[in-house]
């Protein structure tokens, strides 16, 4: 069943219930349609997106905004596949998820929160988004929200978190300096791809493999129950220094990725899937030199868990990760950015499925001609330790300011055990058009 315009017209609906009396000036909102081709020339996706999004004061010193969502896709290769039973996935929280969710299409409240200023600080209550960090393709400190790999890595950044009720504070501190908190009671964790789509993970990385002939006899889940005893907390100062963008963050949370703890016993193995807590200290620096922009992203994590082959099949380690990028505008409606990942764990040992230093480098390329009404963006990444990696492209061309077309591509290549290397045989063609209005 063709559930699109039904969706589109009950958001509308829902809209004049909730907020009687808006004007259009409060009111915006994208259609997105986009068509992706596989290698064999076969539909991946065939996807239309609705965001509409209402801005409200609801007096001098409190604004509203509220971003629902609709996607539908008649190709139904990216969730649960058909034939299928299909619910709601269920890393989400009570509180939060999916209006509706079926194997074609979905609704949610994306985002709705309430701004205000109060006690000599800034208050954003609500469903929203915190964004940590300035790395391109992976993620050092931008963990605060979860994240769906519905399409792996390939969304942006913006559409790929997942958004979470929260009370996020900012304490201006002199001229030059603000303190962040945040408080999440919100129990929502990563959203991996639904076995059997096409992005459902494969490598031995992150997917337990049992030996041949040993059976899976259990499979037992321990998820975070309380929002108050079991929220996240975390804080971010930040400063400018002598030309430096400096930041010192702290986030104590559960890890978006659940633990699965093996157990064998004479009739198989039983998997224990656990989300465990860590603490997450890091600092962000950047400057700008003429044309260069110099960037750096740190963070340690005391806890992260490994596939491992010891008797639990899992290892515990702390993590040091970094990232140093440079970006280049030196030419005109041009700007290069290159980086370096680099991923350390002090308490490695042979049994570790991962390597105890990993490293990636990425680069990025944007450029515009023609008064900016065409758009190229490239950007790619490559594993040193696994020699795989990926490249994303897309050209963007404006028919109007508010109307967009483009045609793009996403490649993978490398070794099949490992990040983007088990994705080598999902290579795609993208052709899209957006209208804002």
């Amino acid at each position: 069943m063709q559930t699109s315009p039904l969706i589109i017209g009950a958001l509308f609906s829902a809209s004049a219930f909730i907020f009687p009396g808006l004007s259009i000036a409060d009111f915006s909102a994208s259609l997105e349609q986009e068509l992706a081709l596989n290698s064999s020339n076969h539909k991946q996706k065939f996807e239309t997106l609705f965001t509409p999004e209402w801005n409200i004061a609801l007096s001098d010193d409190i604004s509203m905004t509220f971003i629902g969502q609709a996607r539908w896709d008649n190709a139904k290769k990216l969730s649960n596949p058909e034939g299928s039973h299909y619910s709601a996935p269920d890393n989400y929280a009570a509180t939060n998820g999916h209006i509706y969710y079926s194997n074609s299409s979905e609704v949610s409240i994306r985002e709705w929160y309430i701004d205000t200023e109060s006690l000599g600080a800034y208050w954003r209550l609500g469903k929203q988004q915190v964004v940590w960090g300035q790395a391109d393709g992976l993620k050092v400190l931008d963990v605060v929200n979860p994240q769906s790999y519905r399409e792996f890595i390939l969304d942006d950044f913006e559409d790929s978190r997942i958004p979470l009720w929260m009370v996020n504070t900012e304490i201006p501190i002199g001229d030059n300096s603000n303190l962040q908190v945040v408080w999440i009671p919100d129990l929502t964790y990563h959203a991996f791809a639904e076995p059997g789509t096409e992005y459902e993970v494969s490598s031995p990385l992150f997917r337990p493999h049992l030996p041949q002939g040993i059976p899976l006899v259990g499979f037992h889940e321990d998820k975070p129950s309380s929002p108050i005893k079991d929220s996240d907390i975390g804080l971010q100062y930040s400063t400018f220094y002598q030309g430096w963008d400096l930041t010192l963050n702290y986030l104590y949370h559960y890890l978006d990725t659940p633990v699965l703890y093996q157990q064998a016993s004479t009739n198989g193995v039983t998997l224990s899937s656990e989300y465990e807590r860590s603490h997450l200290a890091g600092f962000t620096a950047s400057n700008a030199f003429g044309s260069f922009t110099l960037r750096t992203e740190v963070g340690y994590r005391s806890d992260t868990y490994h596939l491992s082959l010891a008797k639990n099949g899992i290892h515990q380690s702390s993590e040091l990760s970094a990232v140093i990028g440079v970006d280049w505008q030196g030419l005109e409606d041009t700007m290069m950015s290159i980086q370096w990942f680099q991923s350390h764990l002090p308490e490695h040992n042979a049994s570790v499925v991962r390597p105890q230093n990993n490293h990636i480098v990425s680069l990025l390329l944007k450029r515009s001609f023609v008064n900016e009404t065409w758009n190229l963006e490239i950007l790619a990444l490559h594993g040193f330790d696994q020699r795989d990696g990926s490249v994303q492209s897309k050209l963007r061309y404006m028919l109007e300011s508010n109307v967009s077309i483009w045609i793009g591509s996403d490649t993978f290549y490398g070794n099949k055990n490992g990040l983007f290397g088990q994705f080598n045989h999902k290579d795609r063609i993208l052709f899209g058009a957006e209208w804002s209005f």
